[in-house]
């Protein structure tokens, strides 16, 4: 059957890149096991808790990598077992027999690998031995590669999202007026997520006060590249963890929606856009559109991953006491497909921000059209010290500007508010000074100094993006798959 006869997760095949979509892999995902399996053996040999031997280690080493082949010993087991686990050692046993007999000893399907969300902790936990038939256990082998695949997705996403921010830090003609004032504040947005998911993925040491097995655990968190136990377990980490990290990316595709309305409107009012290759395409019916796709794609999925976190808080409110398995295939799905949406956000926001257009002479026209009502509050401080009522003034001056407003909006003419008041004796102690106060520069705040003072030298952005300033700056602006 050809692939197009098939449904494919447009998700990962036309929005995720392939560095994201090779951790969450089905081989990258089996062949985790199988090193976890590995792991577990050499610990255990180097404890000498059971006995294992250099051949049988030896055998894993030459077959972690699953080949198409074992995949499908793994399905046509699977469909007779009902067991993922069960299914994909019978298959390391075909590849590697002389370790058959001794692969997930002492271990459940979970083989725990923990993250402990209040100490910003990934946590190994693998009592490794069922001992004096206590519940020394080791949780499924699945968990621990969950985690894995979670490590490495947070690792490769921080860079990306680091990278976005420094491109709105770049001083272009993005920054002219208040639109500066404005990327800044997306900025300040996303460096909060981008402090959310370093905390997510941050690394810390614990220690318990057991003896080989708590060794074991140190060996197999070393490993596989992780620092520390969970103090406590069931048959897997708690799923609280997904929780979090859950909630963190979520917050994420919040701001990316928050950005991209932003964008969309200014779109629409002409005064920024979208990078545009030549060849692209707004409309099939309406030849001249420039529609802000990228934008428009990013609040599509942000919506997606903005409410992904509801799955994973039902999964962790429902678990029956230790574990029960209604949690493996929603998070079979929902754990890849938030870091897919994550990484295919960071992809559009690259592009964006590295190719956004502002459009000075749209910003001085619109500017130019609302000044004379911006500035009427200037008028009235200016007529309050000659005496003049500031209620008079006030009622004065919304009247002309309903006029001015039904002339605009009814009779398509231009905005005409200085011209009335300078025909209007009420006003004629400030007519000389009416053009004076029409300077935009009087009206955009801040604006600059906050942008300079964000993204400066000394700002917050250029310390919080030092350990990512060589990607940031070397790395290539992504290109969207389609």
């Amino acid at each position: 059957m050809a692939k197009y006869d098939e449904y494919e997760s447009p998700l990962a095949h036309r929005y995720a890149s392939y560095e994201i979509k090779k951790i969450f892999s089905p081989r990258e995902r089996a062949s985790t096991w199988r090193k976890l399996w590995l792991w577990l053996h050499e610990a255990v040999k180097e404890l000498d808790l059971t006995q294992i031997t250099d051949k049988a280690i030896e055998a894993n080493w030459s077959n972690l990598i699953v080949s198409d082949e074992a995949f499908q010993v793994i399905a046509a087991e699977e469909r007779v077992r009902r067991h993922d686990v069960m299914s994909a050692i019978f298959a390391l046993e075909k590849d590697a027999p002389d370790a058959a007999g001794i692969i997930h000893i002492g271990a459940t399907s979970c083989y725990e690998l923990n993250y402990d969300p209040s100490t910003s902790s990934f946590l190994f936990f693998s009592q490794a031995l069922i001992a004096d038939g206590d519940s020394n256990r080791v949780s499924k082998v699945t968990d621990n590669a969950d985690l894995i695949f979670m490590r490495d997705a947070l690792g490769l996403i921080l860079p990306k999202l680091a990278k976005v921010i420094h491109n709105l830090s770049q001083p272009r003609n993005l920054f002219l007026y208040s639109v500066g004032r404005r990327a800044a504040q997306w900025a300040q947005d996303l460096v909060m997520d981008l402090d959310d998911i370093e905390y997510a993925s941050f690394m810390e040491i614990f220690h318990g006060d057991t003896s080989k097995i708590d060794r074991l655990n140190e060996i197999l968190c070393e490993k596989a590249g992780f620092e520390a136990c969970y103090d406590i377990s069931t048959q897997t980490y708690s799923r609280k963890v997904d929780l979090s990290i859950a909630n963190t990316l979520s917050a994420f595709g919040a701001s990316a929606i928050r950005i991209a309305t932003d964008i969309r409107h200014l779109a629409h009012d002409k005064v920024l856009d979208e990078p545009h290759e030549a060849t692209q395409t707004g409309s099939s019916a309406m030849s001249y559109r420039m529609n802000p796709m990228r934008s428009e794609r990013i609040c599509s999925l942000g919506r997606k991953l903005s409410n992904i976190s509801t799955n994973f808080s039902d999964t962790f409110s429902n678990q029956w006491l230790e574990r029960t398995l209604d949690d493996s295939a929603i998070r079979r799905i929902d754990i890849p497909e938030m870091f897919l949406l994550t990484d295919a956000l960071l992809i559009l926001l690259d592009d964006i921000t590295n190719g956004l257009v502002v459009f000075p002479a749209m910003v001085r026209s619109q500017i130019e059209q609302e000044i004379p009502f911006i500035a009427t509050e200037n008028i009235i401080m200016k007529l309050v010290p000659r005496g003049v009522s500031r209620q008079e003034a006030h009622e004065r001056i919304r009247v002309l500007s309903l006029e001015t407003i039904y002339a605009v909006k009814m009779e398509g003419g231009k905005n005409n508010l200085i011209e009335r008041i300078k025909k209007d004796v009420f006003f004629k102690p400030i007519w000389d000074e009416l053009d004076c106060l029409l300077d935009h520069k009087l009206f955009i705040g801040r604006s600059g100094e906050i942008f300079e003072r964000y993204f400066g030298t000394d700002g917050p952005v250029t310390g919080k993006l030092e350990k990512y300033r060589d990607f940031a700056a070397f790395t290539a602006t992504a290109t969207l798959p389609v």
